[in-house]
């Protein structure tokens, strides 16, 4: 089996192609919508990710962004209700520290590249995985994927800390995991 960093590489690289937008975000809108009235986490995308950002304005309900407290730590979240955002690490962008915390049920949850048993790559620093069981061990948590279908891989090797996605959505539809 192919490692991760050049698993990685590849997903990536299919992703500067892109996709059909318009149907990532009916495909995403779809998905998140039996989830009115929760806290969802979004992200604010860079590097080419696909972008949640027309779904999460129809969603209905409270809206947060991600906040990278440190390293080697679950995520943050905070408030976002369309505001400006303040830059953060790695490049992110995220709520002013005077927006509140919340805590999500339901995240949007960027990536390089996934596979059909819902293991997913991210960018190496294992946020999004210590965040989804951090929050799993509090109760139910759902983490949709989004990306294009290009970005689908026909297996990434997962290991013991993996968290994986419930859904993947793609421009190509949804995706329940086989795993």
């Amino acid at each position: 089996m192919t490692d991760k960093a050049t698993l990685r590489a590849q997903a990536l690289a299919a992703r500067a192609g892109g996709g059909d937008d318009a149907a990532l975000t009916r495909h995403l809108i779809a998905a998140i919508a039996p989830y009115a009235g929760a806290v969802l986490a979004g992200y604010w995308p860079m590097r080419g990710e696909a972008d949640p950002r027309p779904a999460m304005a129809a969603h209905d309900g409270p809206l947060v962004l991600p906040v990278v407290a440190c390293r080697a730590r679950p995520l943050l979240f905070r408030r976002w209700q369309g505001g400006d955002l303040v830059p953060g690490a790695f490049g992110t962008a995220h709520p002013p520290d005077s927006a509140p915390e919340l805590t999500p049920r339901v995240l949007i949850v960027p990536l390089a590249g996934f596979d059909g048993l819902g293991n997913r790559l991210g960018y190496g620093g294992g946020f999004y995985d210590r965040t989804l069981e951090f929050l799993r061990q509090s109760g139910p948590v759902t983490a949709i994927g989004l990306a294009y279908d290009v970005q689908r891989l026909p297996a990434i090797p997962a290991e013991a800390y993996d968290q994986p996605l419930d859904l993947i959505v793609t421009d190509r539809g949804m995706l329940t995991p086989l795993g």
